[in-house]
């Protein structure tokens, strides 16, 4: 996920930044701060951002102009503004902005927006797979986990099973920053579907009943170190 802020003040705009580094943990975010809104244009026309959040009164560009350079871009993105004024809540709604937080930004109304945006993200990301010469879009947040079977991969999900000539590998590269762990050179699994550990087993909350599936003895540290993590993260 990226994720720009603006804010002429350094002050604040250093605030800002920080404060989403430490909450985004280990997650895969990547922060930049701009003083001037021409210049984050120009950074997101290059590589686009997911979220901005916005100073509103700034000299050479203000926020609610900036937004709406912004959503002629992009209706998808989420936008959230800085500001001490609640008057400008009205002009916010034309470019439907998210929320609107005070200056200066508490920790827990930061914490409520971007949980709010990352499960936002989390339950639309895809992934497209060719199975007997079609094309599939699979939603991440249903997929339970992957089975290596010689030169094909099983994909297990809540909606059904699918059987594509892959390689296990690209996958767990693919879903590197999705929450996804390679227990054992044959499994791939989402932490999210983990109910709980069991010795040298995994047991998967999977849609007909739980599933055990093995750990190999080097993940079983790695394992518990990453589930800890998630689950860290799931609570900002």
């Amino acid at each position: 996920m990226r994720i720009a802020v603006c804010d002429d003040e350094e002050k604040f705009r250093v605030q800002a930044r920080d404060m989403i580094d430490k909450l985004a943990g280990s997650m895969d975010v990547i922060v930049d701060a701009y003083s001037d809104g021409n210049k984050l244009l120009t950074a997101h026309d290059k590589n686009p951002y997911d979220v901005f959040f916005l100073d509103i009164e700034m000299p050479a560009m203000d926020g609610i102009t900036l937004a709406k350079k912004i959503r002629e871009r992009s209706e998808s993105v989420y936008i959230v503004f800085l500001t001490g004024h609640v008057e400008y809540a009205l002009e916010g709604y034309e470019v439907n902005a998210l929320r609107y937080l005070t200056k200066p930004v508490k920790e827990d109304k930061l914490r409520e927006v971007l949980r709010f945006v990352m499960d936002k993200s989390k339950s639309k990301r895809q992934i497209m797979i060719k199975e007997e010469g079609e094309e599939i879009l699979l939603n991440v947040s249903e997929i339970v986990y992957f089975e290596a079977q010689n030169q094909y991969v099983m994909i297990y999900t809540t909606e059904g099973n699918y059987l594509i000539r892959y390689n296990i590998g690209d996958f767990e590269q693919q879903l590197s920053g999705d929450g996804f762990f390679r227990i054992h050179r044959g499994y791939l699994v989402s932490l999210a579907k983990v109910k709980k550990m069991v010795k040298s087993e995994v047991v998967m909350d999977g849609p007909d009943g739980d599933i055990s599936l093995p750990v190999s003895r080097s993940n079983i540290k790695p394992l518990k170190e990453a589930l800890y993590a998630y689950v860290e993260n799931a609570a900002i």
